[in-house]
């Protein structure tokens, strides 16, 4: 496998770097996340390794941006941090997988070789339940072939809603994800939001989409 390694500690870069010589693996190494990301962006690898901590750009700005490339390919960070919040924002980065230093280099090895058996990421372009269409390229949305103009914020809280389609989503969840808020702002701004949003893309259809579930939240699911 070709391999990009992005490890600003060139002991522990190393040390990666050799063993996964040693197995067959072609290696190409960054010791930053700018020039990490030139490398992502312009060679096709099969896996990354990405440390979290990284100077010129963090590992997490690094994976978003590739992402947003189109970069497909399996993503495993490295980092001493592993807190539950941590291992989250990896995740939702556009990370594959996580491994806490110091590590045994027989179990990355064994999350390489698993990450590079599993199919290639397919970045979803249309989202949608039931006759509501959401186009994520043309930033459009439709239900039943009527047009549905929606503000910014408006398109951010359905695209998550259908991205959770079926599941609920709470409140904190919409004020992390579309408005940045790590703490409650002690305003109705989401319920003021979802309301307008409900009179957009369920009023004059027979039947509602976005429910409210009392005490937990919000969910938008097909009708029965």
């Amino acid at each position: 496998m070709k391999i990009l390694l992005v490890e600003d500690d060139k002991q522990t870069a190393d040390y990666i770097a050799k063993g996964l010589r040693e197995h067959g693996h072609v290696v190409d190494h960054a010791d930053n996340g700018r020039d990490g990301l030139y490398l992502a962006t312009g060679e096709k690898y099969d896996v990354l390794i990405v440390d979290r901590m990284l100077p010129a750009m963090d590992g997490l700005s690094l994976v978003k941006a590739a992402r947003a490339s189109g970069m497909k390919a399996p993503v495993l960070f490295l980092t001493t941090m592993g807190g539950v919040d941590d291992r989250v924002a990896s995740l939702e980065a556009g990370g594959d997988d996580y491994l806490t230093k110091p590590f045994a280099f027989a179990e990355l090895l064994a999350r390489i070789r698993l990450q590079a058996r599993r199919p290639p990421i397919v970045a979803a372009t249309a989202l949608g339940v039931g006759d509501l269409e959401m186009d994520l390229l043309a930033r459009t949305v439709t239900r039943a072939g009527k047009r549905i103009e929606l503000l910014a914020q408006e398109f951010k809280i359905l695209e998550y809603l259908l991205r959770h389609a079926g599941e609920v989503v709470t409140r904190t969840m919409l004020l992390e994800k579309v408005w940045d808020f790590h703490f409650d702002p002690k305003t109705n701004i989401v319920e003021t939001h979802i309301s307008r949003l409900r009179s957009k893309i369920d009023k004059g259809f027979d039947k509602p989409l976005l429910h409210t579930i009392r005490g937990a939240g919000y969910v938008v699911r097909a009708p029965d």
